[in-house]
């Protein structure tokens, strides 16, 4: 069975993206090597536009739009960055976007959302569907729906900061062994899977999600996509898909070689660890490989070279604060 995206169609989304998107850079740390006897490479997605690889995906599927469907607009649901990110697409291609987000959304994402222009539609995850309340939009306006993962578009636009960072690191004369990054439905891990290891097969692809929250863990134990129930909340809001989309598993469900899940308080530590000794701001969700690495949970080979992909900022500063009290000594 063929896979829904291509590397020819990350280099495509590429393309598209020139020029619009960050070329965000890799970043190196000396303590970090240090720590993990291996020479690691940190993709800094938080200083992408509204703060998260998001945009990517988001622009690769509008732009593809023809102007009747740009003048019916987009409707979306998400938690933060995929809202932010089709919201600053939108603006960008003149397009009303309207965004499904839950009430209990970090403060910083939601006001981002708004002061990109995009109206937002507030529900609560106890008693509300997100996605019911996005198709009747859809339904009622014509506006384009866009899911956050689960579109091959926004997978191939997702995959370009993985394309980059290979990219980059053969500027340097350089492989990846290994690769980490976060996994929530799988949209950005399918798009990263795809480009590294069309271009550098070699390499070792982890994807790592919160302990709650570790459908894709128990989904390759089963070898078939798990629903979970989660019990407990997380911090990494960005990652709280309870299911592997259909399409980001046909994908990730082959082409990524293990899952791993990390705990609250080791994300803390990872953003504790990023804002001293990498001076970044990194949300929970976006900590969760770096996590995995300092956790010990993943433990690369000695002097390997391994690409961690930070694939998001958008943290609320209370959150932040309390991460590096608890952690004042990563």
């Amino acid at each position: 069975m063929s896979k829904p995206i291509s590397l020819q169609s990350v280099q495509a989304a590429a393309e598209r993206l020139r020029g619009v998107a960050v070329l965000t850079p890799l970043l190196t740390s000396a303590e970090l090597d240090r720590r993990l006897g291996a020479r690691i490479f940190l993709k800094p997605e938080s200083l992408q536009h509204i703060g998260a690889f998001k945009f990517r995906g988001a622009y690769n599927r509008l732009v593809q739009c023809d102007e009747a469907e740009r003048a019916r607009g987009v409707v979306a649901f998400s938690s933060g960055n995929h809202a932010q990110g089709i919201a600053y697409a939108a603006q960008l291609l003149g397009m009303q976007a309207t965004i499904v987000m839950p009430i209990d959304a970090p403060a910083i994402k939601r006001e981002g959302t708004e002061a990109l222009g995009a109206r937002v539609r507030l529900y609560d995850r106890l008693t509300e569907s997100r996605e019911q309340i996005a198709a009747d939009i859809a339904s009622a306006t014509g506006a384009i729906l866009v899911p956050a993962f689960d579109d091959v578009d926004v997978m191939a636009g997702q995959g370009t900061c993985g394309l980059e960072l290979v990219e980059q690191l053969g500027s340097q004369h350089l492989k990846p062994e290994l690769l980490l990054s976060p996994v929530g439905g799988g949209g950005l891990m399918a798009g990263v899977s795809t480009a590294v290891k069309g271009l550098a097969p070699q390499c070792r692809v982890i994807g790592v999600e919160p302990e709650h929250y570790d459908d894709h863990v128990l989904s390759r134990a089963a070898g078939v996509r798990m629903k979970i129930n989660p019990a407990s909340t997380t911090a990494c809001d960005s990652l709280m898909a309870t299911q592997p989309g259909e399409l980001t598993w046909a994908v990730n469900g082959e082409l990524v070689d293990d899952f791993y899940s990390v705990s609250e308080s080791e994300v803390a530590r990872a953003i504790s660890f990023a804002f001293r000794y990498l001076k970044l701001v990194v949300e929970p969700g976006g900590a969760v490989g770096l996590a995995a690495l300092l956790s010990g949970r993943v433990l690369p080979a000695a002097n390997s070279i391994v690409g961690v992909i930070l694939s998001g900022g958008n943290i609320d500063p209370a959150t932040h604060a309390a991460c590096l009290a608890q952690f004042p000594q990563p």
